[in-house]
């Protein structure tokens, strides 16, 4: 017979008990969990066990044979019921034949108390006024080396009533607490089958930030087995409102570092992975290897290309998300088919061009919506839950309410939009230059042109007499003519970037951006 394996009709414990009968074996040891009828004094009627079976015939059989191995017995088995059963009915049972009663005594012991333990399995007990929910096994089960102790009696075939509720705590140690998925396992599209998917399933979140805080958060809670988490920047005050995961004490801190310490302490049995890196073009397929979905939380886009273009090369699933303030969108591109960024957005805009959170505003709950939909749909593509979106781009308009499903198709050319956009990315040489302050940078014969809007420069308005003022939107129209030399100058870097980006695109090959923006002049004065 098989060392490990479920059956979803009633055992016959005479019948399995002659399969390990061997000529060398002069002991015999086993357990059989029965259906009782009451559970901490309510009535109990019937009980229904769930597993995910390929998973849990693995580790079963993994179990037996470390048993075989460990006590040194002659045969060892298990059979565990699945489905409902009645009062009285066998759930498990657990056989051994061995050399010695001892040994056959302890490998039995050993096997079901890990199989309690290590194997996913739920059950269900139905009472008069309702359910228990579905309640992981593992939950109640004492670890496999725990201590045995020593049998006043030395009988063959001990039967104990099968009750998986907690053991009282060792001395006046408290039991800790584990996580509990049981709401969602009620579910009919969960159940136990699902919630050990869950368990096995890995997801990467790039980027800590307004999306990703609610993203990670759910996804952590939800009993997600391994979870990435990539970003480079340090916790800032303003990003409080709209990441509610940190305090005020964290600022300066790592963001990534900061939500491993918030989702261990959320769910201590979650495989924590950090990476404090910025994603870009040169790392991107090592970050997501591994990865069952990735969910795009960053604010630029050409993060959110570099992993489009991953995911289409290495055929992973992911999940994008953008805020533009009270506005959202999301996209999934599926493993395998269906459009991507580039189907949608042929001809996208560059990074600096569209205002991010810093500059255009952002209500704190807008990335907490569109980033709590990518945790909704990444759930929903490792369950396999059904109205995932597919084949459209969801747009939220949260001062209205109202959301936009629009169609999207797949190019027919989409496979080389991973190619064609590497090369379209590539990064202009010297395009960034750094100086100490703007008096250098003039002295190094540059114009300096101030592309920040008028209330931006009325709040922080630059002493330099040298500084001219043209607003990006009026830079680029085209309706100014450019000095030779010129250095753009903005809050961050960020827009000025893209400004030069764009019009060295024209042909304006002299044109710069000052490495940083005006904060990065302003720690360099403070350092």
């Amino acid at each position: 017979m098989s060392l490990f394996q479920f059956s979803t009709k009633p055992l016959d414990s005479a019948a399995l008990r002659g399969l390990l009968a061997s000529p060398a074996a002069g002991g015999y040891a086993s357990f059989e969990g029965w259906v009782r009828n009451h559970n901490e004094g309510r009535e109990v009627h019937r009980l229904e066990y769930e597993a995910f079976e390929g998973l849990a015939v693995k580790e079963g059989e993994r179990i037996v044979t470390e048993a075989l191995q460990r006590f040194g017995v002659e045969r060892a088995a298990c059979v565990h019921r699945v489905g409902a059963l009645e009062i009285g009915e066998l759930a498990v049972w657990v056989g051994v034949s061995a050399r010695h009663r001892h040994e056959a005594f302890l490998a039995c012991r050993y096997i079901i108390d890990a199989v309690k333990h290590r194997v996913p399995i739920w059950k269900k007990e139905h009472y008069r006024d309702g359910d228990s929910g579905w309640v992981n096994c593992e939950r109640c089960a004492a670890p496999p080396d725990a201590p045995v102790k020593a049998h006043r009696h030395e009988a063959c075939a001990p039967h104990t009533h099968h009750s998986e509720h907690a053991h009282p705590p060792r001395g006046n140690a408290p039991l800790a607490p584990r996580p509990d998925y049981s709401r969602q396992m009620v579910l009919p599209e969960v159940g136990g089958a699902g919630q050990a998917r869950l368990a096995h399933s890995a997801a990467l979140i790039v980027g800590c930030g307004g999306l990703g805080v609610p993203a990670m958060s759910y996804l952590a809670a939800a009993g997600i087995g391994r979870l990435g988490l990539v970003d480079a920047d340090l916790l800032e005050a303003s990003n409080l409102h709209r990441q509610p995961l940190y305090s005020l004490a964290d600022v300066g801190r790592p963001k990534v570092e900061l939500a491993a310490e918030r989702l261990r302490a959320l769910n201590p049995t979650l495989d924590l992975r950090i990476h404090r890196t910025r994603l870009g073009t040169e790392n991107v397929a090592a970050l997501i290897d591994g990865y069952d979905v990735i969910l795009d939380c960053t604010d630029t886009i050409a993060s959110k290309l570099a992993l489009n273009d991953a995911c289409v090369q290495s055929g992973q699933a992911a999940v994008f998300a953008s805020v533009y303030q009270y506005e959202g969108q999301l996209q999934v591109l599926r493993p395998g088919g269906g459009p991507c960024l580039r189907c949608v957005w042929p001809e996208t805009v560059r990074d600096g061009l569209v205002g991010v959170c810093a500059e255009a505003g952002v209500l704190g709950p807008v990335p907490g919506i569109l980033g709590t939909l990518q945790a909704l749909e990444a759930l929903k593509l490792l369950l396999g839950l059904p109205g995932q979106l597919a084949d459209a781009v969801l747009m939220v308009d949260l001062t209205t309410l109202t959301v936009t499903r629009v169609r999207a198709h797949r190019a027919a050319d989409c496979p080389q939009h991973a190619r064609r956009g590497a090369a379209h990315d590539v990064e202009l040489p010297d395009i960034e230059l750094a100086f100490d302050s703007l008096q250098a940078a003039h002295a190094a014969g540059f114009t300096l042109i101030d592309i920040r809007e008028p209330t931006e420069r009325a709040r922080a308005p630059l002493a330099h007499s040298a500084v001219g003022a043209v607003p990006l939107a009026e830079l680029l129209s085209g309706g100014r003519a450019l000095p030779q030399r010129c250095l753009l100058v903005c809050a961050a870097g960020i827009r000025s970037l893209a400004a030069a980006r764009e019009l060295r695109s024209r042909g304006h090959a002299e044109v710069y951006s000052l490495r940083g923006g005006l904060a990065a002049l302003e720690r360099t004065a403070t350092a």
